[in-house]
């Protein structure tokens, strides 16, 4: 059993208003083994993106790692780091003792609904999975989770559990789109599946981006917990013995037949 806090908080451009909002949050995730937070965490999106970026020693994540180690637990936030050229968009893992064990860097960008987000990010190329509070987690950023190889992806690299961040854009469906996605993703996986989005922000709310609707789904693609659009923060359980049975009474993952590399265009 693994106890997550779903941390549903709006984010402002302020990253030191943004560190005392998440320091906040995890003092409420009393009893959690693993805080999740949204994608962004550090500064609401912007073209200020590309001047806040801080490396991951830098204040921000320091700070993340001061207040995971001060309430023994795990933490993965959504932070933006510099780039060669632009900046990376970040989900960053750190361990209940406060050390940095992973960086996923968001591979697929959003470049859709009049948005251009490589206008000022660098895309990653890995996936990646961390072991957190004993559980190896995959890590989805956002427009990521339109892409089921990805998902697929981790489960190859042994992923026990689905992390995905996310600052959703809101829009007709959009919200719709959201949760069908998240569901998606949980369910052909059978796979446990925390989707953690930003609150909305009524003092930004003309951006458009946080849609709430933090959620846990479980294997078989029911929702267990939805946050809704107000912020605040869920601690849920995760019972990975209820992976295993969903897998015996719905074994997709061994009937696959194709794999990704032996598809040929």
């Amino acid at each position: 059993m693994t106890r997550i806090a779903l941390c549903q908080i709006p984010v402002s451009p302020d990253p030191p208003a943004n560190l005392e909002r998440a320091r906040e949050a995890l003092a409420r995730a009393e009893g959690a083994d693993l805080a999740i937070f949204p994608e962004a965490t550090l500064t609401r999106y912007g073209r200020r993106i590309t001047s806040f970026a801080e490396p991951l020693d830098g204040p921000f994540v320091s700070g993340l790692a001061e207040a995971a180690k001060e309430h023994g637990l795990a933490v993965i936030a959504g932070v933006f780091e510099p780039g060669e050229q632009r900046v990376h968009n970040t989900a960053v893992a750190i361990d209940a003792q406060g050390t940095v064990r992973a960086a996923y860097r968001k591979i697929h960008l959003f470049d859709s609904f009049g948005a251009k987000e490589s206008d000022l990010v660098e895309p990653g190329a890995e996936p990646v999975v961390v072991e957190l509070a004993g559980v190896r987690v995959g890590l989805i950023t956002c427009y990521d989770v339109r892409f089921p190889e990805l998902a697929r992806a981790l489960v190859d690299q042994g992923a026990e559990l689905f992390a995905v961040i996310a600052a959703w854009g809101s829009g007709p469906l959009k919200e719709d789109h959201w949760v069908t996605l998240v569901r998606a993703r949980a369910l052909e996986n059978t796979m446990w599946t925390a989707a953690i989005g930003q609150a909305p922000n009524p003092a930004e709310a003309s951006d458009g981006y946080g849609v709430g609707r933090s959620m846990l789904v479980d294997p078989l693609g029911v929702v267990r917990a939805d946050l809704g659009t107000a912020p605040g923060v869920q601690v849920v359980e995760v019972d990975h013995e209820q992976t295993a049975a969903a897998r015996t009474t719905l074994p997709c993952l061994e009937h696959r037949v194709l794999r990704v590399q032996q598809i040929v265009k």
